[in-house]
């Protein structure tokens, strides 16, 4: 098994932080969905947690949505999945945006490539992110790898991601904290805004 260092209890100033919420759609976490992921819906109250901690404190929330054409090349490597203007394409009800979040439509895995995030990011002096969401070893992980790359400090909550399996799940956090340098913290729950 994969090892990594996990904190149970981390502060993290509300000035200068965001939370970016990955791919949290109906494709990806509903039973219906066209690549379901069989955890993700366990996360879903961790999340809601999280964000409802984020808004109190006056931190900036940033969705990224998977978007995909009809003819998306990567459908030869998953298949049809989060096409346009469809359902499963949809953040799911329960995280549904609110007034004033930010929401990234995102062409692949990464969801820096080719958006406009970082500079969003920048423009509100983001210097630390709390990454959560699925699929944990794919979206998640090139998220929070291409945050380090920009030299944002990335804060990944356990109960916040999920994968397809018990080993990408371990196998992305243990790159969070040892390759990306990022804090993987127990819950949620040990995540405080000061």
């Amino acid at each position: 098994m994969a090892e990594y260092s996990v904190k149970d209890r981390l502060e993290i100033p509300a000035k200068g932080s965001a939370v970016i919420v990955v791919d949290m759609q109906n494709d990806f976490v509903h039973p219906n969905g066209a690549l379901f992921v069989p955890d993700a819906p366990k996360t879903v109250p961790a999340i809601a947690r999280l964000l409802d901690k984020a808004r109190k404190a006056g931190v900036p929330v940033f969705y990224t949505q998977d978007w995909h054409d009809e003819d998306d090349p990567e459908f030869a490597i998953w298949g049809r999945h989060a096409v346009a203007g469809t359902w499963g394409a949809e953040i799911v009800e329960e995280l549904k945006p609110r007034k004033g979040d930010v929401l990234i439509k995102k062409l692949r895995y990464d969801g820096f490539y080719g958006t406009s995030l970082d500079h969003l990011l920048r423009l509100k002096g983001v210097k630390r992110l709390v990454v959560v969401g699925t699929v944990a070893n794919i979206c998640v992980l090139h998220t929070a790898g291409s945050a380090a790359l920009r030299w944002y400090e990335v804060v990944v909550p356990m109960d916040g991601v999920s994968a397809l399996n018990e080993g990408d799940y371990h196998f992305a956090l243990r790159q969070i904290d040892f390759l990306y340098r990022g804090s993987v913290v127990r819950s949620v729950d040990g995540i405080e805004f000061v």
